[in-house]
């Protein structure tokens, strides 16, 4: 496997995660290794998934209500939250968002679906995730599951000790659930 890395882009990005009314720490990365994620193995090492953009966030709940009878219209404006935050600088995630990138690791051009149509199963990913992750890098950089076509865009990032910059405080999903709300920065103080 060749793995195609890069810096994140850009660099000062603010990113978003959707929470959980409940949550005390929304930015709390060890929920993932003792579960397993697309890109965190189980009993693996801590891993922070978060959206590039409130369109992917919004994708991120329509994937959380699948199988249920809940539409994301039938929520009320409280049932999900949205924080931001920044990440340190200087870091460099696998690359598997663009063709070359996907293609490097040895994944179907079509990913996050596979050549039925079907998403690409987590055991798929967890060797290119350790591959990065031996490899020293900070996290995967990749189209977003929750999007069928692979136009959402997230970050699988490895805190290896370092916290994000939160920024801003928790934003009700009433706030966020328009199509009309893109851009992070519109919602959270910089």
């Amino acid at each position: 496997m060749t793995l195609d890395h890069r810096p994140l882009t850009p660099a000062d990005h603010l990113w978003v995660r959707v929470c959980r009314p409940g949550w005390e720490d929304p930015f709390d990365p060890n929920f993932a290794p003792a579960h397993g994620g697309r890109w965190t193995p189980p009993g693996s090492w801590p891993t922070l998934y978060v959206s590039r953009d409130v369109v992917t966030a919004r994708m991120q709940v329509d994937r959380l209500l699948e199988g249920t009878a809940v539409a994301p219209d039938d929520l009320t404006d409280d049932a999900f939250e949205l924080v931001a935050a920044r990440l340190p600088r200087h870091q460099e995630a696998a690359d598997l968002v663009t063709a070359g990138g996907v293609a490097a690791v040895g994944l179907p051009p079509s990913y996050p679906l596979d050549a039925d149509g079907a998403r690409v199963g987590y055991e798929v990913c967890w060797p290119v995730a350790t591959e990065a992750h031996d490899l020293g890098l900070d996290g995967v950089e990749c189209r977003s599951a929750a999007s069928d076509g692979g136009t959402g865009r997230e970050l699988a990032w490895w805190p290896r000790g370092r916290t994000p910059r939160p920024r801003g405080g928790r934003v009700p999903y009433g706030s966020w659930r328009s199509t009309d709300v893109t851009d992070a920065r519109a919602l959270f103080t910089s």
